[in-house]
């Protein structure tokens, strides 16, 4: 049967069902694109809205508090501009804090990383027990800092001390520990390491648990030691790991205010200023003085220097891989050219002996 159509008649439209498709299929498209492009940015966001409210915003308003005559029980003041960071650089006080807060810091960070990476190297090893050892060298930053000086604080006691004990019994003198300048510095320091070489070898370990085994093994069958893999294989597999833990030693030991505050709870770093840290006359400057004014000024002037030496570590850590990448490129081509030079020559001899 033929179905005919009368003049003035016409068909009815019919669905467009693969126009209605295509575009199902371009909103699934646009849809997968933002979810790539977007996700990402909604993954991070908390934490740059949280950072923004704890961390970005007592920022901004610790400088806008610097720039006024602040007290603690009057409140704001009169605008005075840049005259609190004058008053803090001409303070010898402040100077005399910067001082013992970088001896402090030479003194505890750089132990302190060696100790953590040779930790860190022996806890990577085939021993038994892994995980017993492991744990065990993070109970030290378990405990808390208030328990750990006043530990520290008895042992280095210059009346009844431990260590001064044993000095005596050995027929040395007793060390003014809390009296003297350097003796301070290193009692101080030593509470600092005990705490944190834990911790910083467990971020150490889980890097160097993350090259590649075949590569040590393929080290191992050329001939190279341990000590020779350690120092060529492992430790430049893991500097970026290595940057991390120098950054965040330096922002925690320029920050140091726990242990001076409790190595003496009677004085704020002690009677003469001997180990009086920045952040502790931070505390002494807003809350004794209670001058807000001034304390604002040394806390963006302590973040300014902590910026400094963030740069600074960052610098030299990237001019030593850029070094050490040049050095391993010139080994590279060095090697490549005897091997093209080894594999030439014996084709040349066998030309020379079919001529002759």
């Amino acid at each position: 049967m033929t179905a005919t159509l009368t003049p003035g008649t016409t068909t009815p439209p019919r669905p467009s069902q693969p126009r209605t498709a295509d575009r199902a299929e371009r909103r699934r498209h646009w849809l997968s694109r933002l979810d790539v492009k977007a996700s990402p940015y909604a993954y991070v966001a908390p934490f740059f809205i949280l950072f923004g409210l704890v961390g970005l915003f007592p920022l901004i308003y610790t400088f806008v508090v610097s720039l006024y005559d602040w007290d603690l029980l009057k409140g704001q003041g009169d605008f005075v501009g840049i005259a609190n960071f004058m008053s803090v650089l001409q303070d010898e006080y402040f100077w005399n804090s910067l001082f013992n807060t970088l001896s402090i810091f030479i003194l505890s960070s750089i132990p302190q990383l060696i100790a953590a990476t040779f930790i860190a190297a022996i806890l990577d090893q085939n021993i038994r027990a892994k995980t017993f050892w492991r744990m065990s060298v993070l109970l030290p930053y378990v405990v808390t800092p208030a328990a750990v000086a006043l530990i520290f604080s008895n042992m280095f006691s210059e009346d009844y001390g431990l260590i001064n004990n044993m000095l005596q019994n050995f027929g040395l003198d007793a060390i003014g520990w809390k009296t003297d300048t350097f003796a301070s510095h290193i009692a101080i320091a030593t509470m600092v390491n005990w705490r944190w070489t834990g911790y910083n070898a467990l971020i150490l370990l889980a890097a160097m648990q993350s090259v590649p085994r075949d590569v040590h093994e393929s080290a191992a069958l050329d001939g190279a030691g341990a000590l020779r893999r350690f120092f060529s294989i492992t430790l430049p597999s893991i500097r970026p790991t290595m940057v991390f833990v120098i950054i965040t030693a330096t922002i925690g030991g320029l920050q140091i205010f726990v242990e001076p505050r409790m190595f003496d709870a009677s004085t704020a770093g002690g009677a003469q200023r001997q180990f009086q840290t920045t952040v502790l006359y931070l505390w002494e400057m807003a809350f004794f003085r209670q001058n807000f004014g001034e304390a604002s000024a040394i806390a963006w002037l302590l973040f300014l220097i902590i910026i400094c030496f963030g740069l600074i570590n960052f610098m030299l850590s990237r001019t030593i891989a850029t070094a050490e990448t040049k050095v391993t490129t010139t080994r590279r081509q060095k090697r490549l050219a005897r091997l093209r030079s080894a594999r030439s020559t014996p084709a040349t001899t066998r030309s020379t002996e079919d001529a002759q």
